[in-house]
């Protein structure tokens, strides 16, 4: 304390003394006593207002001001219910009034049983009365207690002889009182549990009011013996009479000591009652006071015995807390006077007494007036002894509350060298709580950085209530000792003198005794130790320490284990902003033997696995250091050494899998440091952390070297593998194309002069890499604004084209690796993987981002929602919106320049689909090849009409439509071919008829592929039976009956109708051709579906189906000619005049001449059908008619001929009728 006795005039005490009379007139007129009957979240404070803290009793008996300035102030007063003159009383009836205290003391003893229960205001009031009485006893000896005179002449007054006996009066009297009050632990039980009984309550029992007054009595005994002593100058008063009577001796100074050893004991006791029901866990968190009363007469305690000894010999608190423990737990069991107390039995002395330490420890942030005033004191207690045979529950209790009191004690080395002394010994132990379970794991680092952050939570502050179920003890050692390390005291730093004591301990016999917990351990030491005081000495002495280890005693793990701490020490280094690469070249040399050792080893997979557990262990470390390191600048680079180069040829699955993860977060890490440092050095900024030297990027350069150099050669020889590649090489090659972005200078010489260029050919526009590599890859870059604006500065303007063509080839490879076949056997088998397609997809809505694409949707009218769609039905609309780009262009030149960027786009288009095309599967990647390829050449019809892109139409037609197995007609075709095929031709025959009508140049060789289209595929697709159209249609059908415009719609009949005349109509002699009825049933449905009659029709077909009428008896045959007389008579009705009747006209009457010679009958029963259906066509050809009649008669020779006329009669009926 700041204040003693021997300082009374020094300003401190007279600006407390200033501020207690200041404050005086502001202080209840009710006595100060014990109370947890308030509330503190209401009143704000610690304590009670009315208590000997917050009222300021304590300061004012400390600092020997009147305890009660503003009572006691009458010429009487009323004590125990009698007034009593204010200044004789004590002199006169001391005896008396004490008699009276006990009396009531008993009184209410009786009110605690169970019929008095009840009497709660009596028991107010006695607790007043005696709370009372003792006050005044405090204010008569500072008012009206005089020190003993020197005897004149031996005659002194009768109350001046009265007056002269009250100090030794009163020493009896207070003995008396604490021989009658007890000890606390002697109360009934019903009492002690008073102290259970919530503080908002808001009438109290009798047996709280008792054993709070209890507690005031213990307490206000102590203060009246202070305030005689400081009355009477530190005199010691002898109790004479009960010397005379008992032979013993009794004083002030010995009365005030045993009372507080008593009352010390009575606390401890009540501790120990509280500490049996405290788990080791929560130690720390249960306090040691049952309620605030007893918190408060510990924190009066200290204060009244810390004040005492600062001016005299006494003996301050923790010397008299330290003896009664020892008192308490060292006494012989033979021991006469056993009191109360020490009847009370403690199972665990030594966790008791760390335990009521810890919490006693931080009271002495109370001061006077019990507000907090934080502040270290400068003493440590013997409380430590041997930790040998503790539990390790008790050990972790135990360094708990010696690291609580390190927070308020000044450091002892003492502790940390009883602690090493025992650690030291046992650093192959794990330190385990059984019942904790997993949660005590939670100490086994996995890694260099878990491991680092472990050992980091020692050296800072911490939660220490939580330290039991997260740390053993053996890391609250650490964190006493890097407490401990971490100060000066007096310019002396405690780590040169434990120094010595920790290197000594660990020698070659003691290293080779480590177990691999021992060697964990090991780290866990000298790494704290390198994070608070000398780095690179902790570290030098810690890799000569490991040369001891023998290296056929180092397994794999125990291997893996040094390499992790190796690296945690990197980490120290990479936080402290110091070199790395002596320890770097250390590590990365034995990193390179054992990938060599990896690559050799192929099929013992014992060894190696070995060799993977260090490896990755390796690999972890690197990119821990490049993830902590803040600007690459302490020699990073020496970690990516070759060994990388013999490492990746030998990894599988996911050995690689983890490699290039780890390649993705070291380029990211490059490239974003090297972009921090670039921006702070062209700004200028002048900061601390801005200044960065220009050694920065020369480290960053070397490492952007080391990347290219160990890494890209094995990417770039995995592009075209014949397996599909892991996707992360898609993404660690983005990487480095961004790095070439970044650092072009670095890479290697085969890429430059432009290496982001090179890189993008390699693995984005290359066609012959993997799509599901490509599409990831390109994924990753085409939105990077600063690519975009990398090729345009070097005049690169096919960088979008060429983008959007590696789209286009990974929308139509999209299958490329599923099986085909009887391969095919489960739908999963056949289906795009979900990863891939929601890669396509995002790909995708990225390429309708670029500007050109953006562009031609713009012209073309179609939303951006189209990029919303699946990939497929996306490249269509692509395909549309180019097509109507183009034929919304005007002028010659923009249309050229379309044509050319289509081309661009479209790239050598069979070549992507040539796989499925070879393998004629599998079914799905057939279907989508001719349905993208039919959209193209159906909706990009006017750019294929053009010279420029005629070559790849005919290419297209050639290798999809006309190839050589089809050719062959005998030749069966695989069902899968076939299928797609049939749906997708119509697509092809309506934009090879819109191009037949434009193009001027091929127009012949045009016309005769339409032509050899439709002759093949008509008869392919040709049901055997005319009932069989229904199953299946024909996609002649779809072609001709859908939505085109009229002049293509009207050239595809007329080469479809030519063809069919010309190959499916033509008879042998009278033989009719195959599958007759079936190529009628066709034109009839042509005709159905059309519901329109064209010349072509008249002019091709009805000739043909005329005569199917004449020479075939076949009834379906017959049935279904009629059908289509019948459809093109009414098509066009020869009484409406215009060019179809006379065309119709003419080809009846051709009709005539030709078969009525022969088969008049026939001839005259199909014009009475006609005429039946248009009179006016008969009535047209009658002239025709009759001179066939002639014509046969005269040939005949053989006059008329009656059947002849009557047919003809016949009809002229039909006719006129």
């Amino acid at each position: 304390m700041e204040d003693d006795f021997g300082a009374s005039s020094t300003s401190p005490f007279l600006t407390e003394s200033l501020e207690l009379a200041m404050e005086v007139e502001n202080e209840s007129s009710g006595p100060s006593c014990f109370s947890c009957a308030f509330d503190s979240q209401n009143g704000g404070g610690r304590f009670s207002a009315e208590s000997y803290l917050a009222s300021g009793s304590l300061k004012r008996v400390l600092l020997r001001l009147d305890p009660s300035p503003n009572d006691y102030e009458e010429s009487t007063v009323e004590l125990f219910g009698f007034q009593w003159v204010t200044e004789m009383a004590l002199v006169e009836s001391c005896g008396f009034l004490f008699g009276l205290l006990r009396y009531d003391n008993t009184l209410m003893i009786s009110f605690t049983s169970g019929q008095a229960a009840h009497l709660h205001s009596e028991a107010e009031s006695i607790r007043h009365q005696c709370l009372k009485f003792l006050h005044y006893v405090k204010v008569f000896i500072f008012r009206y207690l005089e020190p003993p005179k020197v005897e004149n002449d031996g005659m002194l007054h009768p109350y001046e002889e009265l007056e002269a006996q009250l100090p030794s009066v009163l020493v009896e009297e207070l003995h008396a009182l604490t021989v009658h009050i007890g000890h606390l632990c002697e109360l009934p039980s019903n009492v002690l549990a008073a102290f259970t009984i919530q503080n908002k309550a808001k009438v109290f029992p009798p047996s709280w009011h008792l054993l709070h007054l209890h507690l005031d009595i213990k307490w206000l005994v102590l203060e009246v013996l202070h305030v005689l002593g400081e009355k009477l100058k530190r005199q010691v008063v002898y109790a004479n009479h009960f010397i005379n009577l008992t032979g013993e001796n009794l004083t002030s100074t010995s009365l005030f000591e045993k009372h507080c050893g008593n009352l010390l004991s009575d606390l401890i006791s009540l501790a120990i009652n509280k500490y049996a029901k405290v788990r080791p866990s929560e130690a720390l968190t249960s306090s040691h006071y049952p309620c605030t009363c007893i918190k408060e007469l510990w924190i009066l305690l200290i204060q009244l015995l810390d004040h005492r000894n600062k001016g005299s010999s006494t003996e301050c608190f923790w010397s008299l807390v330290n003896t009664t423990l020892k008192n308490i737990f060292e006494r012989p069991s033979t021991s006469e006077n056993v009191s109360g107390f020490e009847i009370i039995q403690c199972k665990d002395p030594l966790s008791f007494s760390w335990w009521i330490v810890s919490h006693l420890a931080p009271l002495y942030q109370f001061d006077r007036n019990g507000n907090i005033d934080e502040k270290v004191i400068k003493n440590w207690m013997q409380v430590l002894t041997r930790c040998t045979r503790v539990l390790e529950e008790h050990l972790r209790m135990h360094l708990q509350c010696c690291l609580t009191l390190c927070t308020f004690w000044d450091l002892n080395l003492s502790i940390v060298t009883i602690l090493w002394d025992y650690y030291s010994k046992n650093l192959n132990s794990c330190f385990t709580v059984p019942w904790l379970g997993l949660k005590d794991l939670a100490n086994v680092s996995k890694t260099s950085l878990s491991m680092l952050e472990l050992v980091k939570r020692c050296c800072c502050e911490q939660q220490i209530p939580s330290l039991f179920n997260s740390s053993n003890s053996y890391f609250i050692f650490l964190s006493i000792l890097a407490q401990i390390v971490k100060e000066e005291n007096n310019g002396v730093h405690p780590w040169k003198q434990l120094k010595g004591r920790i290197y000594s301990k660990f020698h070659r016999k003691r290293m080779q005794e480590l177990t691999e917990v021992g060697l964990q351990n090991f780290f866990y030491l000298f790494l704290m130790l390198a994070i608070v005081v000398e780095t690179e000495d902790i570290v030098s002495r810690v890799l000569d320490l490991l040369d001891f280890l023998t290296p056929s005693s180092i397994t794999a793990s125990r291997r893996a284990l040094i390499w992790r701490g190796h690296f945690a020490f990197l980490l120290v280094y990479v936080e402290k902003n110091m070199d790395i690469s002596a320890l770097a070249e250390k590590i990365s040399n034995a990193f390179h033997e054992k990938a060599k050792e990896f690559l050799v080893t192929k099929n013992d997979y014992t060894q190696r696995q070995n060799l993977w557990t260090l490896l990755s262990t390796y690999i972890d470390g690197v990119q821990e250091v490049f993830e902590t390191s803040c600007y690459l600048s302490l020699s990073e680079e020496k970690l990516l050494n070759d060994g990388f180069t013999m490492l990746l040829p030998a990894c599988r699955g996911a050995e690689l899998s983890m490699v290039l993860n780890f390649l993705q977060v070291v380029l990211a890490r490059l490239r974003s440091v090297h972009e921090r440092v670039s921006q702070g050095l062209q700004l200028g900024n002048t900061a601390p952390d801005a200044q960065l030297p220009l050694v920065a990027k020369e480290h960053h350069l070397a490492v952007a070297s080391a990347l290219w150099r160990n890494f890209f050669p094995y990417l770039k020889s995995q592009r075209m593998s014949q397996t599909l590649p892991s996707p992360q090489l898609a993404d660690t090659a983005a990487g480095f194309t961004l790095l070439a972005l970044d650092i072009p200078s670095k890479a290697l010489s085969d890429l430059q002069p432009q290496p982001v260029l090179s890189m993008m050919r390699l693995f984005g526009w290359d066609d012959m890499v993997w799509p599901q590599l490509v599409s990831r890859y390109l994924s990753h870059l085409i939105q990077n604004s600063s690519l975009c604006e990398a090729f345009s500065s070097m005049g690169y303007t096919s960088y979008e084209a060429l983008t959007v063509r590696s789209w286009f080839r990974c929308v139509l490879q999209m299958f490329l690796d599923q099986p085909s076949g009887a391969l095919a056997k489960t739908d999963a088998e056949r289906t795009v993987g979900k990863s891939y397609m929601e890669q396509l997809t995002e790909m995708t809505r990225l390429i309708f981002k670029l500007s050109e694409v953006e562009n031609i949707l713009l012209k073309a009218n179609v939303g951006q929602s189209v990029f919303k769609q699946d990939p497929k039905s996306a490249l269509v609309q692509f395909i549309k919106a180019v097509g109507r780009a183009y034929s919304g262009l005007q002028t010659l030149p923009e249309k050229s320049a379309m044509v050319a960027k289509t081309l661009e786009y479209l790239g050598d288009v069979l070549k992507y689909v040539k796989p499925y095309l070879k393998a004629k599967g599998p079914p799905e990647g057939l279907q989508l090849t001719y349905w993208i390829i039919g959209c193209l050449v159906k909706f990009c019809a006017p750019i294929l009409a053009t010279s420029k892109a005629q070559q790849l139409l005919f290419r297209i037609v050639d290798c999809l439509l006309l190839p050589h197995s089809v050719l062959q007609q005998d030749k069966e075709l695989p069902v899968a071919l076939l299928s797609a095929i049939q749906e997708s031709l119509p697509l092809y025959l309506q934009g090879l008829s819109f191009i037949c009508c434009q193009s001027q140049t091929q127009g012949a060789y045009l016309n005769q592929l339409l032509g050899s289209i439709i002759r093949h595929y008509f008869g392919r697709f040709l049901p055997s039976s005319p009932t069989l159209f229904g199953t299946g249609q024909h996609p002649l059908l779809t072609a001709l009956g859908s939505s085109i415009t009229a002049p293509q719609l009207l050239h595809l009949r007329k080469t479809t109708l030519h063809v069919i005349r010309e190959n499916y109509l033509q008879f042998k002699g009278h033989a009719p051709p195959p599958r007759l009825a079936s190529v009628l049933a066709f034109i009839l449905e042509v005709l159905q579906r059309t519901q329109s009659t064209e010349l072509c029709d008249i002019d091709l077909v009805l000739p043909a189906v005329l005569k199917c009428l004449v020479l075939v008896n076949e009834l379906q045959v017959k049935k279904i000619s009629t059908d289509i007389v019948q459809y093109m008579v009414e098509g066009c009705q020869a009484g409406s005049g215009g060019e179809h009747a006379t065309q119709l006209t003419s080809v009846f009457r051709q009709f005539i001449q030709d078969y009525t010679a022969v088969y008049d009958h026939r001839v005259f029963n199909i014009l009475e059908t006609v005429a039946v259906l248009d009179q006016t066509l008969v009535t047209r050809l009658i002239p025709t008619i009759t001179q066939s009649l002639k014509d046969s008669e005269h040939k005949q020779g053989l006059g008329r001929n009656a059947a002849q006329r009557f047919d003809f009669h016949f009809i002229l009926f039909f006719d006129n009728e």
